[in-house]
């Protein structure tokens, strides 16, 4: 199994929702980043569970992330990833940067956050950002009929 880093994109409306122990968090309506680690001995499979998660919602939230993929208001819209040996998601986090949500997705390294806000459709910012790093992804579009959270 490929193992390496990866790149949610959920479209959302404007949104209060608990993190669990992260507390509550405001989102504005638009989109936004998340960057994870695929390194683990699932791999780029992890990102197959996200996308059964958003669609199923089977399961109570246990990661940050889950709490956005069970939520209404968000849609996975995309998923970018690439393969890799390196331990770059703390840099994709930074090479994507800008408006985050503190303290989100990053309770295991010392980065401000891995959730990142962009008000318009941000594909070609998320392929930017594994470029800086020295990565080729691929981006892999989400679609589901029944998604009525355009903004």
């Amino acid at each position: 199994m490929d193992k390496g880093v990866y790149c949610l994109i959920f479209q959302n409306r404007a949104r209060t929702i608990r993190i669990g122990q992260l507390g509550t968090r405001e989102f504005a309506a638009g989109w936004h980043l998340y960057v994870g680690s695929a390194r683990g001995s699932g791999g780029l499979a992890r990102a197959e569970r996200h996308i059964r998660l958003f669609f199923k919602r089977d399961r109570p939230p246990r990661w940050h992330v889950d709490y956005l993929l069970l939520d209404p208001g968000f849609s996975l819209r995309a998923i970018a990833a690439s393969p890799t040996t390196r331990d770059l998601e703390c840099d994709l986090a930074r090479a994507l940067g800008g408006a985050s949500v503190p303290g989100f997705g990053c309770s295991d390294c010392s980065c401000p956050s891995h959730l990142f806000f962009r008000p318009e459709e941000p594909a070609a910012a998320v392929m930017a950002g594994f470029l800086a790093v020295g990565l080729h992804a691929r981006i892999t579009t989400i679609k589901n009929e029944h998604d009525n959270v355009r903004i």
